[in-house]
């Protein structure tokens, strides 16, 4: 047991060692030596902190508002005509649309060119509109310009229809509208067109209702045609 000259000199030491803290005591940070030098103690005043005002960021997401909707309707698309002027899909809208990719050297060409003849005269005056879409992936059936496909098209087969620009229907350069119209009715073995004088039916709100394969002839279609005319 210490006795009480003792205790006062050991209180001393302890005073000069320590100073006692205070509201006047500033903050001072020790840092410790290697291998702790990167961690620091720090000692605060004794007084109430004062609040830190809250700060809210808002984050756009500019990469989700940049990008646009996806065409949800076959009005939604521009696409080339045969010169190279764009065409609003939007200015079809209240027709049936039969969209098909031409060729002019299959042999399928004389009859679907005939009978798509045939349907355009017999009903475009009910609102019916066919787009023809040269492609030139099959065989390379359709190795022409576009002045000489039309003028094929139009001397040979009294085509009246618009006949649009020479486009890719398969692979990463299809056109916008192929990938949009292969979507939305894919085809018996996948989605891909498998042959010239594929055919998609659109009814009047631009929905893709209908796909038929290369072979079906158009007049066989007729029925359906009629049906969205009527509706």
């Amino acid at each position: 047991m210490l006795c009480s000259s003792t205790r006062i000199l050991f209180r001393r030491a302890i005073r000069r060692v320590v100073p006692p803290l205070s509201s006047s005591f500033n903050a001072k940070t020790l840092s410790l030596s290697p291998p702790y030098h990167h961690h620091n103690i720090s000692f605060f005043k004794a007084t109430t902190p004062t609040p830190t005002p809250l700060r809210f960021s808002l984050r756009t997401d500019h990469t989700m508002a940049s990008q646009s909707s996806p065409p949800k309707s076959v009005h939604d698309f521009t696409v080339k005509d045969a010169r190279g002027n764009d065409v609003n899909l939007g200015n079809y809208k209240g027709k049936v649309l039969l969209i098909v990719n031409v060729a002019s050297q299959c042999g399928l060409t004389n009859s679907n060119y005939t009978e798509l003849s045939q349907l355009y005269e017999k009903y475009r005056e009910k609102g019916l509109e066919i787009l023809a879409f040269p492609c030139n992936q099959f065989g390379a059936q359709e190795p022409g310009t576009n002045e000489q496909i039309v003028e094929f098209a139009c001397t040979r087969f009294k085509a009246e229809y618009p006949i649009f620009d020479k486009v890719d229907v398969n692979g990463n350069e299809a056109a916008p509208l192929y990938k949009h119209l292969k979507s939305s009715k894919g085809g018996l073995f996948g989605d891909s067109i498998k042959w010239n004088f594929s055919k998609f039916l659109v009814d009047k709100e631009g929905n893709v209702v209908d796909r038929y394969a290369p072979t079906t002839s158009p007049l066989s279609i007729e029925k359906d045609i009629k049906k969205l005319l009527d509706a």
